[in-house]
């Protein structure tokens, strides 16, 4: 059988997941590459086809490249004649794509906030998690409504709105959707439970489990340093102490510097840009401030995107987000500034904005945040007037920034 097509992407994503188990209904055979996110998804090659760094990408034999899993799991599921898989007719065609969209704007995102912490991808955030918990269990009882007299969503067979759901669902059901809780939701277990016994979902979905207790976010243990054993004392003959002696206590040793600190002096006053920046208006008086003093040898300037903006969902959210990576940041302060904003609006949004940072490289203090990872920091040329521009917007919060309206903003100080 010839492949129709090749997806790029990291190992087990369940939005791969829907494209895989269409392909199976649809007996098509679609290849799956070796690929490593961050690294293969920056290469020219990659970027020339699908634009964006994004996966899945599917580089179909017709010609067609796809980015998003919701685009490419219909490819797959039209790409033969008479499937059941978009239903029927118009009508049930356009509720399948309403379940999709309602996959991806509803469901998805809730339960990425909810899991991905445990599984220690993201960071955990307390507000946010319990926005996501009701979030998405305001869209389980839609469901649960819906397959009250429904044994599949479209229809009377299983369609791509099934799939698409049902996979949005799988780390939830094998993870935090407990026995416990499934007593609210018979209907939705129901139908879940008759899907993953099919045998397309039981050739794709790995350890098809269900939660027995639900997995909770568990903070990381701080790791104890060792204390470096001392060497015993020779005895020294005793001193008789006079009465107003007193004993000299140990000093501590001396805290290790920043690599950061034994740079050459800059000129550029760093607490002083940022008092600057905090009392004045931004335009003219802080922009110009600033780049009469910046400093290019002793400072650098980082454009900065969240790689998972098509995961965001509402723009408070996207705030905390970027709250909790200041925090986790505080080892920094003394060597960063930074301006991250949030642009476009609930269920629409993008996290971007600009670093300065001591020294040319990205230092430690900087990359061992447990966020970091999550945030593609990207060095850029001050003389470019372009540069110059978008940087100045995004330390103005300019009502709008790359053609999206500006929501709200953080500054890291």
């Amino acid at each position: 059988m010839a492949s129709i097509g090749k997806i790029y992407c990291y190992p087990n994503n369940p939005r791969v997941y829907k494209i895989l188990i269409a392909a199976e209904y649809n007996n098509l055979k679609v290849e799956v590459a070796e690929f490593e996110f961050g690294t293969d998804s920056k290469k020219p090659e990659y970027l020339e086809k699908f634009h964006y760094e994004k996966v899945p990408a599917f580089e179909g034999a017709d010609g067609c490249n796809l980015n998003e899993s919701g685009a490419i799991a219909y490819y797959v599921s039209s790409h033969k004649e008479g499937t059941q898989l978009l239903g029927k007719d118009k009508k049930e065609t356009s509720q399948v794509l309403q379940y999709i969209l309602f996959s991806e704007n509803e469901i998805t995102p809730n339960a990425n906030t909810w899991i991905n912490p445990i599984l220690g991808i993201t960071s955990y955030n307390k507000s946010a998690h319990s926005q996501a918990v009701e979030g998405l269990k305001k869209s389980l009882n839609v469901l649960e409504k819906i397959l009250l007299k429904k044994t599949y969503l479209v229809g009377e067979r299983i369609t791509l709105a099934d799939i698409t759901v049902a996979t949005a669902l799988y780390l939830p059901f094998k993870l935090v959707l407990d026995a416990e809780f499934r007593k609210d939701y018979k209907n939705l277990t129901r139908w879940y439970i008759t899907l993953i016994n099919q045998p397309a979902f039981k050739k794709i979905l790995p350890d098809l489990t269900l939660a027995e207790v639900a997995v909770t976010y568990t903070p990381p243990k701080k790791e104890k340093k060792e204390q470096p054993k001392k060497e015993p004392k020779k005895e020294q003959p005793k001193k008789e102490k006079k009465p107003e002696e007193e004993e000299e206590e140990e000093k501590p040793a001396p805290k290790p510097k920043s690599k950061l600190d034994m740079l050459p002096p800059s000129p550029l006053n760093l607490e002083e840009w940022k008092r600057f920046y905090s009392n004045n208006e931004t335009r003219p008086d802080a922009v110009d401030w600033f780049w009469k003093h910046y400093d290019p040898e002793g400072y650098s300037i980082w454009g900065v995107d969240y790689k998972y903006n098509s995961e965001l969902d509402k723009v408070f959210m996207s705030s905390n987000l970027i709250g909790g990576f200041y925090n986790r940041l505080d080892r920094a302060r003394k060597y960063a500034f930074g301006s991250l904003v949030v642009l476009g609006e609930d269920k629409n949004n993008e996290i971007a904005g600009y670093f300065v940072i001591r020294g040319q490289e990205i230092p430690e203090e900087v990359s061992d945040a447990a966020d970091f990872e999550v945030f593609d920091f990207k060095k850029v040329d001050h003389n470019d007037a372009a540069i110059r521009s978008e940087f100045e917007a995004f330390l103005a919060w300019d009502s709008t920034i790359r053609g999206k309206k500006f929501a709200d903003g953080k500054v890291f100080k």
